[in-house]
């Protein structure tokens, strides 16, 4: 987990805790049949709305929002400059031993196709297929996050309208509607916290990442289709140095000259 993610979760957490201990005592904040309707609600509606197996595997997009380690991508920039030159010097045959030493599967499997002589139309084909079957179960986390952010704050309006009736109901006795109105607004509370501290960034943290690796796809991608053709390993490191940022590539050229 990165400092970012720390300080971004810790630091919500501590500003709502602040303002509700301002307050008074945290358990004026607490309903259990609020909490139940809110977060089931939006917990039964996902199911509604995604299969199963969908549902299922959000735990593990939700993990890999935390914990995702990024990859340099100067380093993988190297990385293929190297099976490059591996092949331009030995042969592309040479690399089949190298894919022994790569940990990422994507490379080995472009690698692999390359040495055993693969129409390069079809190794970019089922690469460019890969990366799209990546990018629909990154969309699909996403849209899963996407729907509890947006149905949560609509079951808290749900629950508070409830309430209200619930509360309606006792307009005969003065002294519970002042409580009656504080939990009614708890569910509306409820769900403005789980789209907002929860669902919705974790659903833009998706994005940025899948941004990440699908660039990273990308780079892999030109580089085999590079090393594939013959291309010399110079002509390979500034085809891939143009997908850097310019402050990272101008960095990257000021290296190597020194």
């Amino acid at each position: 987990m990165d400092l970012g993610t720390i300080f971004g979760l810790i630091g919500t957490w501590v500003l709502i805790l602040w303002a509700m201990l301002l307050g008074g005592s945290l358990i004026y904040f607490i309903d259990m049949p609020s909490v139940v309707m809110v977060v089931g609600g939006s917990i039964t509606v996902v199911f509604f709305c995604f299969p199963v197996p969908y549902v299922k595997g959000v735990f593990k997009t939700i993990k890999k929002a935390f914990f995702h380690k990024p990859s340099s991508i100067n380093k993988l920039v190297d990385d293929l400059v190297s099976y490059a030159e591996i092949a331009r010097r030995d042969g592309i045959l040479s690399l089949e031993n190298t894919t022994k030493n790569i940990d990422d599967e994507f490379i080995v499997r472009g690698i692999q196709m390359a040495v055993d002589g693969s129409d390069p139309e079809l190794i970019e084909q089922i690469m460019n297929s890969e990366l799209e079957n990546l990018v629909e179960r990154h969309d699909t986390g996403k849209a899963i996050m996407d729907a509890v952010g947006k149905y949560a704050p609509a079951f808290g309006m749900i629950g508070t309208l409830v309430g209200l009736v619930i509360m309606l109901q006792n307009m005969d006795d003065p002294s519970k509607i002042g409580p009656g109105m504080a939990v009614a607004l708890l569910t509306t509370m409820y769900g403005a916290i789980i789209a907002n501290t929860f669902a919705l960034p974790i659903s833009d943290r998706l994005a940025r990442r899948s941004a990440e690796e699908v660039l990273l796809k990308t780079i892999i991608i030109q580089g085999v289709m590079s090393i594939q053709s013959g291309d010399n390993p110079r002509v390979v490191e500034q085809k891939l140095r143009t997908f850097l940022p310019p402050s990272e590539r101008a960095a990257a050229e000021q290296s190597e000259a020194a």
